[in-house]
């Protein structure tokens, strides 16, 4: 399978295509792909999903997809690298939090996010801005940013677990969602605590995600905040002060614990 090299922390692609020309494949970013016009279906990991106008898809590093036009389309991409995640270094934190969550959370998004109508209007302009920037994109590397955290804010009130219609699930979609939304704070993390969230016994939510998942609870949600420590170290940018602070953590020395322990 062909793999994609990214080297640019940022890349905007803007073209319109009868006829997709790349074989399927996987990369080494992240691509928040906007469909401006158009009609077909998008092939992620072998499962296939029509899209339409108006429709986005997160896909991450390991997710080999392909598209395949229907109609002429104008495809919008945004293609980003965990170092450009982190240039931050925790300056806008819930921002980058909600960047964080989409980008870990690649078991809710593979058919694309279902957006309120008027959320729609929002994301249209949100990406008209970003093509008006494209022309100079040194110059305008800020205001870029803020319009990618803006769309972070707005697709993760769109995830499943997060919309406040309809009842609360239990299935296993919304138990990541929860728990790649809560990553930063332990105390919602406990099986008490989600198990009120779900309506279930405190007895039931652990058997029930290793039943699912094959590993439990706990051990998933250690290994999900490791890695994001890990990438957030990685970067350069974040001290283990800032880390303890974002992730509810009681110090430095706690972060360092979760390092040595999670090898």
């Amino acid at each position: 399978m062909k793999r994609y090299r990214q080297y640019e922390p940022l890349l905007i692609a803007d073209f319109t295509a009868k006829k997709w020309q790349h074989p399927l494949h996987n990369h080494n970013h992240y691509e928040l792909i906007y469909i401006k016009t158009g009609k077909g279906v998008h092939v992620i990991n072998g499962v296939t999903f029509p899209y339409d106008s108006g429709d986005i898809f997160l896909i991450g590093p390991e997710e080999a997809h392909r598209f395949e036009i229907e109609q002429p389309t104008h495809f919008i991409y945004l293609k980003f690298t965990d170092q450009y995640m982190h240039r931050a270094g925790g300056q806008i934190r819930d921002g980058v939090q909600h960047l964080e969550y989409l980008v870990k959370s690649s078991e809710t998004h593979y058919a694309g996010f279902k957006l309120s109508t008027g959320d729609s209007i929002i994301v249209d302009m949100i990406f008209n801005v970003v093509l008006s920037l494209k022309a100079d994109s040194f110059a305008n590397d800020q205001l870029i940013w803020m319009q990618v955290l803006s769309l972070a804010a707005i697709l993760q009130r769109n995830m499943p677990e997060l919309k406040p219609a309809g009842p609360r699930h239990k299935d296993m979609q919304a138990v990541f969602c929860y728990i790649h939304k809560n990553i930063y704070y332990p105390d919602l993390l406990k099986a008490v605590v989600m198990a009120g969230h779900f309506n279930v016994s405190p007895d039931y939510i652990g058997p029930y995600f290793k039943r699912n998942t094959g590993i439990t609870l706990r051990q998933y949600i250690s290994d999900y905040r490791y890695n994001i420590i890990r990438q957030r170290i990685g970067g350069g940018n974040y001290s283990l002060k800032q880390i303890a602070s974002d992730f509810g953590l009681t110090d430095e020395s706690h972060v360092s614990k979760i390092l040595r322990v999670s090898k």
